[in-house]
């Protein structure tokens, strides 16, 4: 007898009227019209079965801070990173562990089951590293949390960044990270990738590193980064993430960019929330928006992701762990309207942010997980458009969250006594 039968649901793909069996936590059979003795049979009712989504780019260090000490009233990625500064001697690491938790429940509520979070390592205590691994631990039967060592400082600009970042590495940190861009120089920011790269190389450890968040077009270290990804050996295990500058880059540039970074392996992340918000603010009208380029990414062959970023941080002051919220901004900044293009959006947050995060076991096929989120919606598009309501959030076959369904009650006469939005 299977633990879980899923009959009647549409997958990312297309596919509609499909069932999926689920035994010992895995699945075992996805066709269409299953049926089988199940000790639970959920009927989809038509509708979208995913695969859970995946945030490829956080800082759940600093999550829902808003306001300590002060608001960012500027709005720019330079105050908040000052902001940042005045808090750290204030932190404590109970209050990281606290903040960090309900934003975990938020994001299992949302259907949000894997985080790639940047942690600052610039202050030698490390203290916000020790916090985020203890919030690991605690989360580890319900979200996969993967650790980055960000230099939030700059590793060569800090006294001791070096030395910090390799014992956050020695703490259990499983990825590598970096800010070329705010290193001193444009020098030293190239010479902070191939450093920091050599030592993901020696020590086995994949790469992601704040790259060239600026308007600035002359700020190219996505282009060290992919050039020592391949020097090194490092294809498909270094991304570079935000590369806001290539929004205002010169377009011959770019043309010989793109195949670089298609050839090196190089996924890169977009943070449409956080990149929209933050960039542009120098500028009068017109104003640039600030994201990269990512159709003209995805054209060229790169595995492309959106990630939230921030929640109620010193960044930015709204969110609330919807990574379809994130497809929705990006969608439409990225003006990736067509239905190629939405679907596009979707993955996204979806497989091609799992593939950045080197996910096992993630998808809908027999072999993968039984991981998946009920969404109250007929296909990709109308998850987007709604930014869905999740239905039912299950993780290795085990229930997690769930939500009735949304309905408006009406009052009008000769007109439909209840609204779903549905079209």
């Amino acid at each position: 007898m299977l633990d879980l039968l899923i009959t009647q649901a549409t997958l990312p793909d297309g596919r509609t009227g499909m069932s999926v069996a689920v035994q010992g936590g895995k699945i075992v059979d996805v066709a269409p019209g299953l049926q089988a003795p199940a000790h639970e049979t959920v009927d989809a009712q038509g509708c979208l079965l995913s695969p859970p989504f995946c945030d490829p780019h956080f800082h759940m260090d600093a999550t829902l801070s808003y306001g300590l000490p002060r608001v960012n009233e500027s709005g720019t990625l330079l105050e908040g990173i000052a902001l940042w500064g005045e808090l750290k001697p204030q932190l404590k690491a109970e209050d990281m562990i606290r903040r960090a938790l309900a934003y975990c429940d938020w994001a299992v509520a949302r259907g949000l089951l894997a985080i790639r979070s940047h942690v600052d390592t610039s202050d030698p205590s490390l203290l916000p590293v020790q916090a985020m691994l203890e919030v690991k631990k605690q989360v580890a039967g319900y979200i996969d949390l993967q650790l980055v060592a960000f230099p939030q400082d700059g590793v060569l600009r800090t006294p001791g960044g070096v030395d910090s970042l390799k014992r956050a590495l020695d703490l259990g940190v499983d990825v590598v990270g970096g800010i070329p861009h705010f290193e001193r120089t444009m020098a030293q920011g190239a010479e902070s990738v191939k450093l920091l790269c050599e030592m993901a190389a020696q020590q086995g450890k994949l790469v992601d590193m704040h790259c060239d968040e600026t308007d600035d077009p002359l700020s190219r270290h996505i282009e060290t980064l992919a050039f020592e990804t391949q020097r090194l050996g490092l294809q498909g295990r270094v991304n570079g993430s935000h590369c806001t500058s290539m929004h205002s880059m010169d377009n011959y540039y770019v043309s010989k960019l793109l195949p670089l970074i298609a050839e090196s392996g190089v996924s890169v992340v977009a943070n449409p929330l956080i990149n929209i918000t933050l960039q542009g603010r120098h500028d009068s009208y017109p104003k640039r928006r600030g994201m990269t380029r990512v159709p003209e990414l995805m054209a060229a062959g790169v595995n492309v992701a959106f990630g939230h970023d921030c929640v109620m941080d010193p960044w930015y002051g709204m969110g609330s762990g919807d990574m379809l919220e994130v497809a929705h901004m990006g969608l439409h900044v990225a003006q990736m309207t067509s239905r190629k293009g939405i679907q596009a959006c979707y993955d996204a947050v979806t497989v091609n942010a799992a593939k950045v995060m080197h996910l096992d076991g993630y998808g809908i096929a027999p072999g993968k997980d039984a991981s998946f989120v009920l969404l109250q919606a007929r296909d990709v598009v109308e998850a987007i458009r709604l930014r869905a309501n999740r239905l039912k959030v299950w993780k290795k076959g085990q229930v997690l969250a769930q939500m009735a369904e949304v309905r408006a009650q009406t009052h009008m006469p000769n007109r439909p006594a209840t609204v779903d939005f549905l079209r």
